[in-house]
């Protein structure tokens, strides 16, 4: 049995949760556990309570909505994203799997139609890691690589406690984090944020798995003197070793590979006045590739070039990494599953690697995991610059319905 999903209630969806801390030039400011991830979380529960779906929330604030099967015995098929945004970020980004979910099980009540498995939606929590590092947070306490209590303890930049927001917001929720049976498979559904679909004119990215990454942070720490007393030959200046690390990371995939890339994202110096030599300055570095070993080289390569250059400053330096996550490799009848379905709708589509790093790859340690991706015009993600148009967003949305389909079967009794 082939569906199609509802294109108009799709969009309109999408742009109510789109509103919800919307910005002015069309971006979203949706950052986890604030006041606008609270209101979109209390709308996208009164829609799963409106279709009739068990509601429940777990100690971290996953939020999952459970359409019964015929067969209460088989495991369910899982499917979901995330609703939390990046600061001034996009309107698609996670969040069209989680309404794209929301819209296949509409359908399926619309249409009447009853499958064999379970069907679960998920909103996890935290995904993005903008506000409370690490990120994936909820996915990773719910499938064992976090510990909830360590998360827990996670605080802003304004020292607000996970815990503390969660129960602000009225989503800490009393069932445990964790897999409460087996799981048939996970589904999830994100736009490609980047240039590959849209550069090669396909409709559809079958995604077959994810890359591996680090995160963290080197910290160096000097002296404050004043900038125009201080002899140069008597500074120990903590920017001058950060921005001699900012460089080495942007030259360090050129080391590595062909697929490595680095980022620095963040900086902060301190005092930050323009005229005192900066005390301390934090350096944060994002690195990815699909191979395990050559994220570890990057990692210590990083803390080597961090030693050398605090060493020529003559200053003290740490280094800490703070999330580590393995390349993941999806099973392949899952991924021909997405195959199978893109090709039944006569959509053309492309195997792919994922550059981002998505819940997907925290649940395949729990079940079979796949994803599909979405168009991203000019491959632009993160940004309010961000778009999919909305016959991509139908396209990417009726692949993953058929596949969810076509894996939790028709009862056709």
């Amino acid at each position: 049995m082939q569906i199609d999903i509802n294109r108009d209630r799709l969009v309109e969806a999408m742009n109510k949760q789109a509103s919800i801390g919307g910005t002015a030039n069309g971006g979203l400011h949706r950052l986890a556990l604030s006041d606008a991830d609270k209101e979109v979380r209390d709308w996208f529960v009164d829609q799963l309570n409106a279709l009739g779906m068990n509601v429940r929330i777990d100690e971290i604030g996953n939020i999952f909505g459970r359409r019964a099967g015929t067969d209460p015995t088989a495991p369910p098929v899982l499917v979901g994203s995330h609703l939390d945004s990046q600061p001034n970020g996009g309107i698609y980004d996670g969040q069209l799997g989680v309404i794209g979910a929301l819209e296949i099980l509409r359908t399926l009540e619309d249409k009447g139609i009853e499958t064999s498995r379970p069907i679960e939606i998920v909103n996890w929590t935290n995904e993005e890691g903008a506000r409370f590092q690490p990120g994936l947070q909820g996915s990773g306490v719910w499938s064992g690589e976090f510990n909830l209590e360590i998360e827990y303890e996670r605080t802003d930049r304004n020292g607000a406690r996970l815990v503390d927001e969660l129960e602000r917001i009225g989503y800490r929720g009393d069932v445990p984090a964790e897999p409460a049976e087996d799981y048939e498979a996970y589904f999830e559904l994100h736009i490609e944020q980047g240039p590959y679909l849209e550069a090669n004119d396909k409709h559809v990215g079958v995604v077959t798995g994810i890359v591996g990454l680090s995160w963290g942070e080197v910290t160096f720490d000097g002296h404050a003197d004043h900038a125009g007393a201080t002899p140069m030959h008597l500074r120990s200046d903590a920017a001058v070793p950060a921005a001699e690390l900012v460089t080495n990371i942007r030259r360090l995939p050129s080391r590595l590979g062909e697929r490595t890339v680095g980022t620095v994202g963040s900086i902060d110096v301190r005092p930050d006045s323009i005229n005192i030599i900066p005390e301390t300055a934090s350096v944060t570095w994002d690195v990815r590739d699909p191979s395990d070993e050559v994220i570890a080289r990057a990692v210590e390569q990083i803390s080597a070039d961090a030693s050398a250059a605090a060493t020529r400053e003559g200053i003290e330096y740490d280094v800490s990494e703070t999330v580590r996550t393995s390349s993941v490799k999806f099973e392949d009848r899952r991924i021909d599953s997405v195959q199978a379905a893109a090709d039944e709708l006569g959509y053309d589509s492309t195997k792919l690697l994922s550059g981002g790093a998505h819940d997907a790859s925290h649940v395949a340690d729990v079940c079979e995991a796949a994803m599909i991706f979405a168009v991203s015009e000019d491959g632009k993600s993160h940004t309010p610059a961000e778009r999919t148009s909305w016959d991509d967003c139908q396209r990417a949305v009726n692949t993953l319905a058929n596949a969810v389909l076509d894996t939790a079967g028709v009862d056709l009794r």
